[in-house]
């Protein structure tokens, strides 16, 4: 897995030159991954590219290139969406993307991105769908029961994968979780001038992306690396413990602790998360999803699902509630295939 490989290009020692072969097989890793652009980014950022096979750069160029253009075209859609928002006065926050690429990593083309996610407020959901449609996107699922968000898509020229738009108007299921919405908004700052388009404050981007990262149980490198980014960004700016407070009345502060821990393990010399007032000392994390170069205890495998699944929540009717809704879905999909 190319976690390994990050973690040691963050070490800050010298790359280790393993024979062609490992490189050629670390390259196939890192684009199954979907982290080209970011391990591309971070070596030329420490200063290691060089260090590396000529091939091996060659390759990870050609792949930032390709999300830098992506990237491109994205922006691109995204920025006549929010100026049709700016338009219509609705009021509306990019998540993630081609905006988060600038601003955190400083290059469009340092971070993938293969949708536009927009947080707008629940009562401008119509409004919101009606802009999206007007160019040219189309509904591309029905609204799901108590979800937080809906999906429209259309094609892109050259490709066999739809551009999506997904339009959230919360961040986390309500039936597991107490989270306050309207603080996001209430401290985001306008975007470039504009008075609707706006974005989240630093402090609120990093509570998302953690918050993200849970939703995935980090088990992808980007995760971690979106993590660090914004942590490096805010360096000393970052609350740690304002960060647990927040979360402590969203009921979310375990699923906080959680994905930090797992960062800080898996990166224990990294000073932004050294003093974590809180962490989980104890977890099968050798077995995390994100580790797949190692042949962990299937046991341990089973538990780190189960902690994750079921056990993420503050509340105890919260975990029965996720345990009610897991068995339902799965049941669904039982009863679809037959």
């Amino acid at each position: 897995m190319s976690i390994s490989f990050i973690k040691k290009i963050y070490e800050g020692n010298n790359l280790p030159l393993p024979d062609q072969g490992n490189y050629e097989n670390t390259l196939s890793v890192i684009e199954k991954d979907g982290v080209s652009p970011q391990v591309y980014y971070l070596l030329k950022e420490r200063g290691f590219l060089g260090d590396t096979p000529i091939f091996f750069q060659e390759g990870l160029r050609q792949l930032y290139q390709e999300s830098l253009f992506l990237n491109l075209y994205i922006k691109n859609q995204q920025t006549r969406i929010l100026e049709c928002f700016e338009e219509s006065r609705i009021e509306v926050i990019p998540l993630k993307g081609t905006l988060f690429a600038e601003k955190y990593y400083g290059d469009l083309g340092a971070r993938a991105t293969s949708d536009i996610d927009l947080l707008i407020k629940v009562q401008d959901l119509t409004g919101a769908v009606q802009i999206v449609k007007s160019l040219g996107f189309c509904m591309e699922q029905k609204e799901i029961s108590d979800h937080f968000h809906i999906s429209l898509s259309k094609a892109v020229p050259g490709s066999s994968i739809p551009l999506t738009v997904e339009l959230h108007w919360d961040l986390l299921w309500k039936k597991t979780s107490n989270i306050d919405i309207d603080g996001f908004w209430n401290h985001a700052l306008p975007s470039e001038g504009n008075r609707y388009v706006k974005e989240l404050s630093r402090f609120h981007t990093f509570y998302f992306i953690c918050l993200h990262g849970w939703r995935h149980n980090m088990d992808s490198p980007k995760y971690f690396l979106d993590i660090i980014k914004v942590a490096e960004v805010l360096d000393n700016e970052m609350d740690y413990q304002e960060l647990l407070t927040v979360a402590k009345k969203h009921q979310t502060m375990k699923r906080i602790i959680r994905t930090l821990s797992i960062v800080s393990f898996h990166f224990p010399n990294l000073d932004h998360f050294i003093s974590l007032p809180k962490r989980r000392m104890f977890m099968w994390w050798d077995a995390h999803p994100v580790v797949k170069d190692t042949q962990p205890n299937k046991m341990k495998k089973y538990l780190d699902f189960i902690d994750y699944q079921f056990l993420s929540y503050d509340k105890t009717h919260h975990s029965v509630r996720e345990v009610v809704n897991w068995m339902g879905y799965g049941r669904e999909r039982l009863f679809r295939k037959k």
